[in-house]
């Protein structure tokens, strides 16, 4: 059975694993895990024996309700991290900001991707300073900031609102000189939607975010929709399960590539899908 899966021609997609690295207090998951630079490089190099494809490095929590953290702070969490990898490796690295300031730090660390919750909202300078960089770009769909995000989110159809969303914010980016060969686009499951009514429709619809001719990065890793469909409150350490589910899902549906704290879980998730969607289309 092995040899005669390798001997067919696979036409199946890639999809690159992005492992995440919060060197931050509070965030949902590993807040406060790796704020110690020797522990998250540690984590780093862990990551990429993993199998990581890309590492995404955040120095501010964006979970719901986080409080904001100055640029300076940020910057001093982020850039020894990203120097320090980039002297050891040389695989992508994102920086997970929405201030420019803070992405400009990165990308002269050695960053090659600003991966923005706010799709260049933030700052007025976003948008001229992604152009400026040359860097990639990953345009988030958030309806409201971090703090306040859960608090009365409505749509009348989630997936319409957040294509027309992140196909708007890549024309803003196109024209403000950012390539349109360096946009991705990110539907932002969990932010600024309800737990069911809007994350799973959101998913189930994916091929249509896919559709607008972007490469698009999903992030589903641990978040708490994954606990409310399991109906059992399970903190955030115990959604790999959904986890994986969500980044199949995201597979079937075309992405390029999965935010995720479980790096060697989903890498061979990923494999088996691939193997099998090979073996079916040979």
């Amino acid at each position: 059975m092995t040899a005669l899966l390798a001997a067919r021609p696979v036409r199946v997609p890639l999809v690159k694993v992005m492992g995440v690295i919060n060197v931050t207090p509070d965030s949902f998951s590993d807040g406060g895990r790796f704020g110690d630079p020797a522990a998250a490089l540690a984590q780093a190099r862990r990551l990429i024996a993993d199998g990581a494809d890309i590492l995404d490095v955040g120095g501010e929590s964006t979970r719901p309700g986080a409080a904001p953290v100055a640029a300076a702070q940020e910057i001093d969490r982020v850039v020894p991290l990203i120097q320090a990898i980039r002297a050891e490796s040389p695989i992508p690295l994102s920086i997970d900001t929405m201030k420019p300031q803070v992405a400009r730090a990165a990308v002269v660390a050695g960053a090659t991707i600003w991966n923005d919750v706010t799709a260049l909202r933030h700052d007025p300078e976003s948008l001229a300073t992604a152009a400026e960089l040359g860097c990639e770009v990953v345009l988030m769909h958030m309806q409201g900031e971090p703090g306040t995000m859960q608090a009365e989110p409505r749509y009348d159809d989630v997936v319409a609102e957040v294509a027309a969303f992140l196909a708007a914010r890549a024309e803003a980016a196109m024209a403000a000189g950012v390539a349109r060969a360096r946009i991705w686009l990110d539907p932002g499951v969990g932010f600024g939607k309800h737990m069911l009514d809007h994350n799973l429709p959101l998913l189930a619809g994916l091929e249509r975010i896919v559709a607008l001719g972007f490469p698009v990065l999903l992030g589903v890793s641990r978040k708490s929709f994954i606990s409310a469909v399991d109906d059992g409150g399970r903190p955030a350490g115990q959604r790999l399960g959904g986890s994986i589910a969500g980044a199949l899902a995201g597979a079937e549906a075309g992405v390029a590539a999965v935010r995720v704290h479980d790096v060697r879980e989903t890498v061979q998730a990923l494999r088996v899908w691939r193997a099998i969607a090979g073996a079916r289309n040979p």
